[in-house]
């Protein structure tokens, strides 16, 4: 079994940073995993729902620990990308709001000099 896709939906709270989805085989996807910053770091909470006595139980699991851990490492790996794209497209506009203004004073003195 394959993992051939992860979704990672980036979230800004103190402990859950993303939700993720995977697909596997392109013909099955789970939905509603976590990435949680733990006191050891980054980690991945599986989906799961409330039992009536408060506990949780994981709705969807892997069996065995080499799965887990190829399973962590592509969810990890893909939301270190994410995260690091979405920093890159802050930086960009942050770099493209401060040379608008030099772009536009260009594009207004070109205008001025054809006028001429």
């Amino acid at each position: 079994m394959e993992i051939t896709e992860v979704r990672v939906t980036l979230r800004d709270e103190d402990k859950l940073k993303a939700f993720c989805s995977v697909t596997f085989d392109d013909v099955f996807v789970v939905r509603g995993l976590k990435v949680i910053n733990g006191k050891d770091g980054y980690f991945v909470s599986m989906p799961s729902r409330k039992k009536p006595d408060g506990t949780y139980q994981d709705i969807a699991h892997p069996i065995n620990n080499d799965m887990r851990r190829k399973l962590e490492e592509r969810i990890l790996d893909a939301y270190e990308m994410e995260r690091n794209k979405q920093q890159g497209d802050k930086e960009k506009i942050k770099s493209a709001d401060a040379g608008e203004s030099e772009e536009a004073v260009a594009e207004v003195q070109e205008e001025e000099v054809g006028k001429s």
